[in-house]
């Protein structure tokens, strides 16, 4: 279900969230997305807005549309791996429990990513040679 509730531009906050629903095996391959005015009319927005959102995701590979067939998940959107999704959804409830909105919780992460990945792209200390 897509909400708007962000401070983010109308159609930059659907089509994160569209994305994240594909990542999160919410919306699979070949699945039919509500029509631009559809959705227009549920979120209280003009069709233009759900348009470029819709746009943006084709021209990323997230969705296709055909004429006459709507607008579908691309087989080539790629999901996210079980465990990514699981922590995430760790993340989430940890968060939720602590009373740390999403914000924060983000802040926290992209906090401590740069020194995740410097870890892990360091070389493992080698066995020493007898």
């Amino acid at each position: 279900m897509i909400t708007l509730s962000g401070s983010a531009p109308p159609a930059e906050q659907i089509r994160d969230q569209i994305v994240g629903l594909i990542a999160a095996g919410q919306l699979a391959a070949d699945q039919r997305l509500s029509s631009v005015r559809q959705l227009a009319k549920d979120l209280d927005v003009a069709p233009g807005t759900v348009g470029k959102a819709y746009k943006a995701l084709e021209t990323e590979g997230y969705l296709t549309t055909r004429t006459g067939g709507g607008t579908r998940v691309s087989h080539r959107a790629d999901t996210t791996p079980r465990p990514v999704l699981e922590a995430a959804r760790h993340l989430a409830d940890a968060s939720t429990h602590a009373e740390i909105g999403l914000d924060d919780a983000v802040r926290i992460l992209r906090a401590i990513w740069p020194e995740q990945h410097r870890e892990a792209s360091e070389p493992k200390d080698a066995a020493p040679h007898p």
